[in-house]
């Protein structure tokens, strides 16, 4: 399949980015992943001309905090996306060396950016949602429920722009980052490999969930052996008990990170229990 052309890319700090690690290493792709992020950016894809629906989604993908898995959970998700006539907004977001809080800082300005240029974008600011996938869905859960968090704002005048999402769509997501199911890699990258109890019960986002909390599609497998479906069961009862309207769909089959992958029955029918699910909240037509 050919790859897609952003109709836009935004640097997402334009006047230096706050927290930026001196002397890194370039950024490099290999193999469909991207390392060593250190500018990040909005790539801006919109659906093909006469389908929009107003709708805009924030693409987080996956790599355990250590890269960005762009191809599988990025373009793929993408291309889903602008099909069912949402524009997808790809996020380049920091990864190691950076820790907490970069990455959230990225993703909560880059929800920021694109309500504050809604109409340039062609959307509705009260229809932008963020989907991530693996430690991407842990970004993206995380600016679910911590949108409003001393750490995602710079003093900036884009500061009062409102950084929740309107809903947060979660594959295979990282939420927890205590033992039994924390995914190790996950924590190591994002929190360093000794972190305070505070700063883990911090991160575990099923602990960060409020009544203001993003209303939430979740998806996972039985068979994901990388981050256990426990995550996925945490983040859902503290959404059910916040009284949060929240899907989840559990399926058998499917290894972690299999992204739109056909073939693997009732699993890769996920995007369509999404857009019913998004087409019942009216966040598609």
């Amino acid at each position: 399949m050919p790859r897609m052309t952003p109709s836009l890319t935004v640097e997402l700090w334009p006047d230096g980015v706050p927290g930026r690690l001196p002397g890194l290493s370039p950024e490099r792709i290999h193999d469909g992943l991207i390392y060593d992020v250190s500018v990040p950016t909005l790539a801006v894809f919109a659906p093909r001309a006469g389908t929009s629906n107003g709708t805009a989604a924030i693409v987080c993908p996956g790599g355990g905090y250590v890269c960005l898995a762009v191809d599988k959970e990025g373009a793929e998700v993408t291309r889903w996306l602008t099909s069912i006539g949402v524009t997808a907004c790809l996020l380049k977001y920091r990864v190691a060396p950076h820790r907490h809080p970069a990455p959230l800082t990225d993703a909560l300005q880059a929800m920021r950016v694109v309500r504050a240029r809604a109409r340039e974008l062609g959307v509705d600011p009260d229809r932008i949602g963020i989907v991530g996938a693996s430690a991407g869905g842990h970004l993206a859960a995380s600016a679910a429920t911590m949108f409003d968090a001393r750490e995602g704002k710079t003093c900036a005048s884009l500061d009062a722009v409102s950084a929740r999402p309107d809903f947060v769509v979660l594959l295979y997501p990282v939420i927890t980052m205590a033992e039994p199911y924390a995914h190790i890699g996950s924590r190591r990258a994002l929190l360093g490999d000794d972190p305070s109890a505070e700063l883990v019960a911090r991160l575990s986002l099923e602990g960060a969930v409020t009544a203001a909390t993003s209303p939430a599609f979740i998806m996972h497998t039985a068979e994901d052996a990388a981050v256990p479906f426990e995550n996925a069961l945490l983040f859902y009862r503290a959404l059910r008990a916040a009284d949060v309207p929240a899907e989840m769909h559990l399926y058998q089959f499917g290894a972690h990170g299999f992204g739109l992958q056909p073939g693997l029955g009732p699993t890769s029918d996920w995007p369509r229990r999404c857009e019913d699910w998004l087409r019942f909240h009216r966040w598609l037509p």
